[in-house]
């Protein structure tokens, strides 16, 4: 009985870890109109505001969760637990745009100790098959609920307080998870770890961050390209092709890339990174939408919001017992397709709103993501043994994580390009306001603010009009990017098994690479 409860209490306190990272992600996208407000960050500045939590988060996580599986996955995060509340608090309090992105790094940093360990401890006390893939459906949903939930708390707070008071909300539920953990979690590592190659952890950071880099700096600069821009992409793509290929020759490689032979496995990292593309991207658009368009607060603009994140948690709660009736593929290529068919009712949105409408497309495209975050996170734990579940998950994470920071920097530049090309500002209006005007929206109604009423209106409607027109080409270029997913996905899975057995590796993953040196 007392092993039941433990198991139960890990998946828990897992749910609440993750619980606070899926808040963190959106709350932010809530407080971009008071924050721009506060800080003025320029466009730049305020993608690497919203992005670089992510890529901190993902350059890291498989070097953490190898660390995880070396020292412990309990005590690591706890330790990052610890650390997450600091980084939280520095967010909060930070002055200006420069120490806002240092501070988001630093949480970043800090969220990557503690994503791959929550998964990891899951697999590990789940081992009977049917009730893992129960446990991982319930803890993705728990992490759709956290996208719903976070809009609604953080438009609370906004609502009566500063932008930065929507971090402080985890400090609170930093203690609660270090206590919690301290008294129930059970301690798990790798009894054969090996050592962590120090050369592949910077080539790994270095490869992404580059990466990353020249695709903003590219699309700030409406694609030109600049000397700086191709040495990034240069450098990142350099690291990145040394890392693999490293990978393959160590004994003990931080990634082990044969994992990737196993259709099953690489087409549940593939599915995962283009849906998560997809789907934060349409978050931080709808919470602009809602605010800057329609004109809600910031709480009814969370409230609004909201339905979309329930009905993928009630998506991943369904998917164990669609699974075991349909199998794998179909799941994933159902649920790819809800989501498209989500994004496509988006593409009849106008200035002015009719929320049932928009409601039945949130519910569409929250269950499709439910569907298929939870089966692919669980296709990927099972394709290894428990002792590599913190490398496992890393990788799964570091997908999700790599995506919706790429959807936001790349369907993000679609939306400001095509904002761009269809804002009609009326002539006459002074140079600087037309500047502001041309880079967000949010620009455009703060220069506005400066304008005598007739030309503000004229400016406020035309920023309004093309804003929206950004979405609806954003919107159809991510359900046509989901739709060839879908078919995809389908092929990639056929014959993976409903229950996969503990443990049923292919021949060809097990074999022993050449050491290096």
């Amino acid at each position: 009985m007392q092993t039941i409860s433990r198991k139960w209490g890990t998946l828990v306190i897992a749910c609440l870890a993750m619980l606070m990272l899926s808040l963190d992600l959106t709350v932010l996208h809530l407080a971009v109109p008071k924050l721009t407000e506060a800080l003025t960050p320029s466009a730049t500045q305020m993608l690497w505001i919203v992005d670089i939590y992510g890529f901190a988060l993902a350059a890291l996580l498989v070097t953490m969760g190898n660390v995880g599986d070396r020292i412990g996955r309990k005590r690591l995060l706890l330790l990052g637990a610890v650390t997450f509340g600091a980084a939280s608090a520095a967010t909060a309090y930070a002055p200006n745009p420069e120490l806002l992105i240092v501070a988001r790094a630093l949480l970043g940093i800090a969220g990557a100790t503690i994503m791959p360990s929550t998964l990891s401890l899951v697999r590990n006390v789940f081992t009977d098959p049917k009730e893992r893939t129960t446990a991982v459906g319930i803890w993705s949903s728990v992490t759709a609920v956290g996208f719903s939930l976070g809009p609604i708390v953080g438009g609370a707070l906004l609502d009566h307080f500063w932008w930065g008071s929507v971090f402080l909300i985890n400090l609170p539920v930093i203690a609660l998870i270090f206590f919690a953990g301290l008294a129930v979690l059970p301690e798990s590592r790798n009894p054969r770890p090996g050592r962590i190659d120090l050369v592949s952890v910077p080539l790994s950071a270095i490869g992404v961050l580059g990466l990353i880099y020249a695709l903003k700096e590219a699309a700030a600069h409406g694609g030109a390209v600049q000397g700086r821009i191709v040495a990034a992409a240069a450098v990142g793509l350099a690291a990145l092709v040394v890392f693999v290929v490293r990978q393959t020759r160590l004994a003990e490689p931080l990634i082990d890339v044969r994992l990737f032979r196993r259709r099953a496995f690489a087409a549940s990292v593939g599915a995962t990174l283009v849906a998560i593309f997809a789907m934060l991207a349409m978050s931080l658009v709808l919470a602009q939408y809602f605010q800057l368009v329609v004109g809600w607060s910031p709480l009814i603009a969370g409230l609004a919001g909201m339905p979309g994140g329930l009905a993928g948690g009630v998506g991943g709660a369904l998917s164990g017992s669609l699974v075991h009736r349909w199998g794998r593929g179909p799941v994933v290529a159902l649920g790819l397709i809800l989501t498209a068919t989500g994004f496509a009712m988006f593409s009849r949105l106008g200035v002015d709103v009719y929320y049932p409408y928009l409601l039945v497309a949130m519910i569409i495209q929250g269950v499709g993501m439910g569907f298929t975050f939870s089966v692919t996170n669980d296709t990927v734990l099972a394709s290894v043994p428990k002792e590599r579940a913190g490398a496992a998950s890393a990788i799964s994470e570091t997908a999700q994580e790599m995506g919706g920071a790429l959807g936001i920097a790349v369907l993000g530049s679609v939306l400001s390009s095509a904002y761009r090309g269809d804002l009609k500002l009326p002539a006459g209006l002074p140079a600087e306001v037309v500047a502001q005007a041309r880079d967000t929206l949010g620009g455009a109604i703060q220069a506005a603010a400066t304008l005598p009423d007739d030309a503000a209106g004229a400016v406020i409607r035309a920023a309004r009009e093309a804003f929206v027109h950004g979405i609806h080409v954003t919107v159809l270029t991510g359900a046509a990017i989901l739709l060839c997913l879908a078919v995809a996905a389908l092929f990639a899975l056929r014959g993976v098994p409903k229950v996969i057995p503990e443990h049923d590796l292919d021949e060809s993953t097990e074999a022993e690479p050449s050491r290096v040196g």
